[in-house]
C-alpha cells in the first residue's frame, strides 16, 4: 500500500516553478527605502502572455520566491432587497405610499412599476419614524417609459446617499396605486473600483440596420465591462446591444477537435436629455457588463448596436475595460524584485500570505517595468503526468493490480475453505 501511495504522489505531483522555465520577466520599480506591504498594478499586457487566471505568476527576490496576492477592488454589494409598499393609496389625486428601509446607507431606488408609455414625477421625503411630522426632502425625480418613442424606460430614483428608516413617496402622473408593486435598494460601494482599458476604438461598420464594432483580445485577458462614449448625434437614444465572443484558433488540418462555442451577452445603452410634457428627463446608461469569457486562444469580440430604423449613434469611443488588479507583497528595503510568467505547466500558488492578506491604506506603490524575454529561459522538459505520456502502461498496470488482487482473494478463499474442512 505504501508503494501504491508513493506511486500516486509521483504521478500527480505538480511541476515546481523555476526561473529558467519562465518566458517573460518584468522588473519592479520601487523606492530603495520602501518596505512593508507593496502593491503594483498588473496591466493588460501581462494577461496576454500569462496562464489563465494568472496561475503562472511568480515573484522573485533574486532566486528566492516571494509570496504575493492578486487583489482587486471589487464592489461587494448585498443582493437587491425587494421592499413592499406601506399604506399604498391615493391622496390629493396622487399615488402615495411609505417604505420601511433596511438599516445602513443606500442611494438609488428602483421602483417596480407596471405599465407603459408614461411620464411621472416622484417626490421623496425621509424620516426616522413613520408617523407624520418633520420630514427631510430628498428631491423630485422623473420616471418614464418612452417605449413608443424608442427612448427606453427608467424607474430609478437617484437619491443622495441616505439612511432614513422610512421613505415617503408621492407620484404625480398616470401611475395608479395598483401599478406600484414594490421597490428595491442599491447600496453605494465602500470604494469605487478602478478599471484599465484593454482595447479602444471609434471605428464601427454599418451593416443595415446595425452598427458593428470589433475587437481582437489576447488569450486569457478578462473583460469586465464595455463603455460607450457617444457623440452629439443623435441627442437621445435607447439601443439594444448584442455581444458575441468567439475564440480564434488555428488548428492543423488533421485536428478533429471542436472549437469552444461562442459566448454571447446582451445589454442596453440609453441617453435621454429632454423636456416632455413639462417633465425634465436626464438619464444616461452607457456601460454594459461584459459576459464572462476565458479562452486559451485570442478572441474576436463583436459588439452589435441595433439601430432599428433610427440614425446610427455617432461614437467617440468604445472601450473594453477590465477591473484593475494589483499584485501585493511584503517588500524588504533595498531588495530587488522581478515578476516572472509564461510557464503554462504551473498551477496557481497557494500562500499563507494570500489567506491572511488585508490591504493597508498606506501600502507602498510600485510599478511594473517593461516586459522582456527571460534571458535564462529554456523550454521545460515534458513534465506531463506519467499517465498522460504512457496511457497504455496505465491500463496494463490497472489490469495487473486487478489480477493481483484477484489472486490474493482466491488464495484467501482457498485457505479459508481448507481451514473449515
Amino acid at each position: 500500500m505504501k508503494l501504491l501511495a508513493a506511486l500516486a504522489v509521483f504521478l500527480l505531483a505538480a511541476p515546481a516553478p523555476e526561473i529558467r522555465y519562465f518566458q517573460f520577466e518584468r522588473p519592479i520599480a520601487m523606492s530603495a527605502q520602501a518596505s512593508g506591504q507593496t502593491c503594483m498594478v498588473v496591466d493588460p499586457g501581462v494577461f496576454a502572455h500569462a496562464s489563465a487566471g494568472l496561475a503562472d505568476l511568480r515573484l522573485y527576490q533574486g532566486a528566492t520566491e516571494t509570496p504575493y496576492v492578486v487583489h482587486s477592488e471589487v464592489p461587494v454589494l448585498p443582493a437587491d432587497q425587494n421592499i413592499s409598499p406601506l399604506n399604498l393609496g391615493k391622496s390629493g389625486g396622487q399615488t402615495v405610499f411609505d417604505a420601511e428601509m433596511p438599516a445602513g446607507t443606500y442611494s438609488d431606488i428602483q421602483l417596480e412599476v407596471n405599465g407603459h408609455d408614461f411620464l411621472a414625477t416622484v417626490a421623496v421625503t425621509g424620516s426616522q419614524t413613520q408617523a407624520a411630522g418633520s420630514r427631510t426632502k430628498l428631491g423630485s425625480f422623473t420616471i418614464f417609459d418612452l417605449t413608443r418613442q424608442r427612448l427606453g424606460r427608467s424607474t430609478v430614483l437617484h437619491l443622495p446617499e441616505s439612511d432614513f428608516h422610512y421613505l415617503h413617496f408621492q407620484i404625480a402622473g398616470p401611475i395608479a396605486p395598483e401599478n406600484v408593486t414594490g421597490l428595491s435598494v442599491t447600496r453605494p460601494p465602500k470604494s469605487q473600483p478602478k478599471y484599465a482599458t484593454v482595447a479602444e476604438t471609434a471605428q464601427s461598420t454599418l451593416k443595415d440596420p446595425n452598427s458593428v464594432i470589433e475587437f481582437d483580445v489576447p488569450a486569457h485577458t478578462p473583460i469586465d465591462r464595455i463603455v460607450f462614449e457617444p457623440g452629439q448625434h443623435p441627442p437621445n437614444f435607447s439601443r439594444d446591444i448584442q455581444i458575441s465572443i468567439a475564440a480564434v484558433q488555428k488548428r492543423p488540418a488533421n485536428d478533429g477537435s471542436e472549437p469552444p462555442p461562442p459566448v454571447t451577452g446582451w445589454g442596453n445603452i440609453l441617453r435621454v436629455h429632454s423636456v416632455q410634457d413639462g417633465h425634465r428627463i436626464d438619464e444616461e446608461r452607457l456601460t454594459v457588463s461584459a459576459p464572462e469569457a476565458n479562452f486559451d486562444a485570442p478572441a474576436k469580440w463583436t459588439i452589435t448596436i441595433d439601430n432599428h430604423d433610427d440614425a446610427p449613434i455617432q461614437l467617440t469611443s468604445v472601450r473594453l475595460e477590465m477591473l484593475e488588479r494589483n499584485v501585493c507583497f511584503d517588500a524588504t528595503a533595498g531588495d530587488v524584485y522581478t515578476l516572472f510568467y509564461g510557464d503554462p505547466a504551473l498551477a496557481a500558488p497557494v500562500y499563507d500570505y494570500a489567506a491572511l492578506f488585508v490591504l493597508q491604506e498606506n501600502a507602498v506603490a510600485a510599478q511594473l517595468g517593461a516586459e522582456t524575454a527571460n534571458p535564462a529561459y529554456q523550454p521545460r522538459p515534458d513534465e506531463r503526468p506519467f499517465t498522460e505520456k504512457h496511457p497504455t502502461l496505465l491500463w496494463v498496470a490497472l489490469v495487473l493490480v486487478i489480477a493481483l488482487l484477484g489472486a490474493v482473494a482466491f488464495r484467501s478463499f482457498k485457505a479459508a475453505r481448507a481451514k473449515r474442512s
